[in-house]
């Protein structure tokens, strides 16, 4: 699982800025992400944490988790309008498929719980991991029988969401942090304080 999760670390490289309205923690094209709806992924993440155990596990927290979640969401989003754009669809068999691949590699159904808290999935994002993770291998596949060399495929699928994210103008609502172009990374905001801090309710 660790394998395919590599899917998000390449493509950091996302041109946020700041969003204006309050309410809103993302946008994306015309996709716009309530603060209610990051703060409801942390929190069905807290939850599910509750019930494992997690003493061996380096897990995010605080603003920190906040940050992660809501660039999962911007970066599966991205993708989403990728897939449009270039007419690559993921039907309902194909998530079933790697669905089964990863409860095989994970030792079955009953592993997929503590997974997903390891891996700091919500429950409800695990299909958008899941479509994201199928894209990005047609997006691989794609650029391969196009000629690029396999060393040189996630570098031009991180180009390719870095052109698509500018074209839809992303924004981020600064109160999660400020985007470093160096780093490729939302950064921490010290005006942010404790408004974005999870809620264990």
């Amino acid at each position: 699982m660790k394998k395919s999760l590599t899917v998000l670390a390449v493509v950091s490289a996302l041109a946020l800025t700041g969003c204006a309205k309050a309410d809103t923690a993302a946008q994306v094209g015309d996709v716009k992400i309530s603060q209610v709806q990051a703060q409801s992924r942390v929190n069905e993440i807290l939850a599910e944490r509750a019930n494992q155990d997690t003493s061996q596990m380096q897990l995010e927290t605080g603003n920190a988790l906040n940050r992660s979640q809501l660039r999962f969401t911007v970066i599966t989003e991205v993708f989403d309008e990728i897939a449009k754009e270039l007419k690559i669809t993921v039907s309902s068999a194909e998530i079933k498929k790697t669905r089964t691949g990863i409860l095989e590699q994970i030792g079955g159904e009953t592993e997929l719980p503590k997974n997903l808290v390891a891996a700091q999935i919500a429950p409800s994002n695990f299909e958008r991991y899941m479509r994201a993770t199928i894209i990005s291998n047609k997006l691989s596949g794609a650029l391969a029988m196009a000629g690029v060399a396999e060393a040189d495929v996630q570098a031009k699928i991180s180009e390719l969401v870095q052109k698509k994210a500018k074209q839809l103008k992303v924004t981020v609502n600064p109160r999660y942090g400020t985007w470093n172009e160096a780093t490729g990374d939302l950064t921490p905001e010290d005006s942010a304080g404790e408004a974005v801090v999870p809620s264990t309710n």
